[in-house]
Parts: C-alpha cells; sequence; structure tokens
C-alpha cells in the first residue's frame, strides 16, 4: 500500500508550502501523519486508484472546510470517519448507477439470459459484500471499516471511535454475523 500512496503523490515538504495560510498548516500536516493509513482504508474499500484518489481529496476538502475552517476535536476519528462515508457514498452512487444500466440493458433487449456464473466470480462477490456492508448501521460498519479494510487492532478501533476495544469486538462479531445472514 506505501507504494500506492508514493503513487498518489502524498510527500508533503511543509516548509516548501509558503501559500498556505499558517491557521490551515494543521490540515497539511493530517495529510502527512494520516494520509497513508487513510489512502490504505480507501484502497481496500474502493479498489481503485481514481476513486482512492476522489475519496481522499473530498475528505480533506471537508476537513479544511470544517466549521469556519477550525480543526476538529478529535482529528483522527474526523478523518477516518469521513473518508469511510465518502467512500461508502461512492458505492452506494455506482450501485445505483449499476442498477440503472442494468434496468436499460434489459429493457433494450427482450430475451436475457441468467447469468449463473456472475455468482462465482470474485469480483462480483467483492461487489455485493461491499454493499452489504454498506447497508450496515453506522456503529457496525464503522467497525468493520477499521478492522477489517484498514487493519486496524481494536485498540487503535475503540480509541477513534471512543469505545472499549472489548466493544469493538462485539461490533465486528455481529456485523460480521448479519454479513453472513445477508451474503447467502
Amino acid at each position: 500500500m506505501s507504494s500506492n500512496s508514493a503513487a498518489i503523490g502524498l510527500r508533503w515538504d511543509l516548509a516548501a508550502v509558503s501559500s498556505v495560510e499558517k491557521s490551515q498548516q494543521w490540515v497539511l500536516s493530517a495529510m502527512q501523519k494520516r494520509g497513508p493509513a487513510l489512502i490504505s482504508m480507501l484502497w481496500r474499500i474502493l479498489g481503485n486508484e481514481q476513486d482512492v484518489c476522489d475519496a481522499y481529496q473530498q475528505t480533506f476538502l471537508q476537513l479544511a472546510h470544517y466549521q469556519d475552517m477550525k480543526k476538529p476535536a478529535n482529528l483522527e476519528a474526523y478523518l477516518f470517519r469521513t473518508a469511510s462515508n465518502t467512500a461508502i457514498s461512492m458505492l452506494r452512487d455506482k450501485r445505483l448507477r449499476d442498477r440503472s444500466a442494468a434496468k436499460l440493458a434489459s429493457s433494450a433487449t427482450e430475451t436475457t439470459y441468467p447469468d449463473f456464473a456472475g455468482d462465482l466470480d470474485a469480483k462480483h462477490l467483492q461487489a455485493k459484500l461491499r454493499a452489504a456492508i454498506s447497508e450496515l448501521p453506522d456503529y457496525l460498519k464503522d467497525v468493520v471499516v477499521l478492522r477489517d479494510m484498514a487493519e486496524m487492532p481494536y485498540a487503535q478501533i475503540g480509541k477513534i471511535l471512543s469505545i472499549p476495544a472489548a466493544t469493538a469486538r462485539v461490533y465486528r462479531c455481529k456485523a460480521i454475523n448479519l454479513l453472513a445472514r445477508w451474503m447467502k
């Protein structure tokens, strides 16, 4: 994943950035400190470079314009929550476009045959799982995204979400059980 973040250009020399106001230097600092972890999480959720770049940019734009350009109280939690919400919204929009395109295609052709091989296709299953994750309640979705997609330890997840690590484990277990039922 580090090669992905390098390819996207996360290397900032904060001393060289003179056009940024002093009051906004913390945004660049957050990009430098948290950027690689965000990129890693977004890669696991979205799966392609263009969407990762778009979600990353949207996250830091929202941060830069957060409540009259003030720094959030819990910057790390704000960044990861905003990034995961942005990525999930992108997945929902893509699913909506795909459904619309499928309806249009099925109405254009008179005879359609079911594609039984599509259920076995790994990309299809991956998309189905991502869609199911996006339907989870927020408190479960956050834990799944941070644990399984960002590969964070429960202690760090608990710190980010302001819950005990044991609670994060319970939430993940509930989420996995729900996903298993939905994926049948």
